[in-house]
């Protein structure tokens, strides 16, 4: 038995379709069309080869009426499809996470998104138009930031992480910055701020308790090597109970007092009030600039709704410092960020960013707004296989910002007539465009607050086809 079946399987190896035969096929002329013929040939071995390890392990044909070429199509297909996974994909958050880190935080606006588009070819990031001559690289969203939040000055790095880490190089390296012990966090995916703030070649001088730190704490840790104080907005958790900490004005008032830089980390920062949204504990930046803060770091893509950076912004002779500094060419953002950037700010500037920022118009939904709005979506599907419920929820802010904030939403609570929710949700996930849910007491659900208007009809669409 053992001689007939490797004698069969001898067999099927020999039948095995060439590489030329398998790339003449519909399949891979389609595959060859999107990826280009040489590497449509690397798939096409990757899949005879994997054809023939299958043989080998079988010992004989198990393919039924299944052509030895039209399996090794299959096996095509798969291989194409397992080499597009990684690549970066427009997706549906149907979460309810606004600032969702792992489906890249903020949605840009349409003014942000037109804007990179004509940023993307020769533009005029460092070239004056009007007077015909080199511009200043970054000039408008600078100007635009100091506007907004009353700086006298600006600079824009990749991210907040690095605007902290630029600020420490220039001024505390070789010295030591005084912080509370209760802001030396970890922001996820096990980044800590202290090793980042450290490879500055600042030494870190920790005073208080986790819970409670005073401005005499701060006081009794400065001594001759002290270059700044720091305060680190603890940006995804929060200290309730027993727990208290020296406020912006107290210390700048000392370190202008000793003659040293304050500087605040404001982390995911807001350059409006979202109180009305129940965010009450982010820092306002102009607030912090008005309270005597000498440099001020927040992010650009969390709840500002913008691209990733990281902005600085203060005493202009301090940002000149920064500017002039070698680390700060190599932290800078590109033309496209910049552009971006500066689509979103004009939207603050206006007086609009509630209607133009993705991010400013999820947080403004109320509950009712959603209610109404998913009643809607709901009278659209067609879909008799699926089973439908809308029940209270909560959305989440996320990007590490107002962790105890979740404001009440209505949720598409799904089930499917033979599919349990892993496989639901799983054919959510690999539909085109990809939809990111969530299972929740055996049933998917979508929160509509992330989900755009625009995109409503794509996700009714892949919801009836399901």
């Amino acid at each position: 038995m053992k001689d007939q079946a490797t004698s069969s399987a001898s067999g099927l190896l020999r039948d095995l379709p060439s590489v030329d035969e398998l790339l003449r096929t519909v399949t891979a002329g389609s595959i060859a069309a999107d990826v280009g013929t040489r590497f449509a040939t690397v798939l096409a071995r990757r899949a005879i080869e994997g054809v023939r390890a299958e043989v080998r392990e079988a010992g004989s044909g198990s393919g039924g009426q299944q052509s030895l070429i039209e399996i090794s199509e299959s096996k095509l297909l798969d291989e194409y499809q397992n080499d597009r996974m990684p690549r970066i994909q427009r997706v549906i958050n149907a979460t309810g996470v606004v600032v969702h880190t792992n489906l890249g935080r903020a949605p840009l606006s349409a003014n942000a998104r037109r804007a990179i588009v004509d940023a993307a070819g020769y533009s005029s990031v460092e070239y004056d138009v009007a007077a015909g001559k080199r511009g200043k690289r970054g000039e408008r969203a600078e100007s635009l930031i100091c506007e907004l939040t009353g700086a006298e000055a600006a600079v824009i790095v990749n991210n907040c992480a690095a605007a902290a880490f630029l600020v420490l190089t220039v001024f505390a390296a070789g010295g030591e910055v005084v912080i509370s012990r209760g802001e030396l966090v970890e922001i996820g995916g096990d980044f800590r701020i202290p090793d980042v703030l450290v490879r500055s070649g600042a030494t870190l001088r920790e005073v208080g308790t986790t819970n409670r730190t005073s401005l005499a704490d701060h006081e009794k840790a400065i001594n001759e090597k002290t270059c700044l104080l720091l305060k680190v907005h603890p940006s995804n958790y929060r200290i309730t109970g027993f727990s208290s900490a020296p406020s912006v004005s107290e210390l700048a008032g000392l370190a202008h007092e000793k003659g040293l830089i304050f500087f605040e980390d404001a982390g995911s920062g807001a350059l409006t009030d979202l109180s009305e949204y129940g965010i009450t504990d982010e820092p306002i930046i102009a607030d912090s600039i008005r309270a005597g803060a000498d440099l001020v770091a927040f992010s650009g893509d969390k709840l500002l709704g913008g691209p990733q950076a990281g902005m600085i912004v203060g005493r202009s002779e301090l940002i000149d410092q920064i500017r002039k500094h070698p680390l700060y060419r190599v932290l800078r953002v590109d033309k496209i960020a910049y552009a971006a950037l500066e689509a979103t700010l004009e939207a603050y500037r206006k007086g609009t960013s509630t209607q133009e920022i993705p991010v400013q118009r999820m947080l403004s939904l109320t509950r009712n707004d959603l209610a109404a709005r998913t009643a809607k979506f709901v009278e659209r599907l067609t879909n008799v296989e699926l089973s439908v419920e809308i029940i209270d929820g909560h959305s989440v802010i996320g990007g590490g910002a107002a962790p105890d904030v979740q404001p009440a939403t209505v949720l598409l609570a799904i089930s499917h007539s033979d599919r349990s929710a892993e496989r639901l949700e799983y054919a959510l996930r690999n539909s085109t465009p990809a939809v990111i849910a969530r299972i929740a007491e055996g049933r998917v659900v979508l929160d509509l607050r992330t989900v755009c208007e625009i995109e409503e009809g794509e996700l009714l669409n892949i919801l009836n086809a399901i």
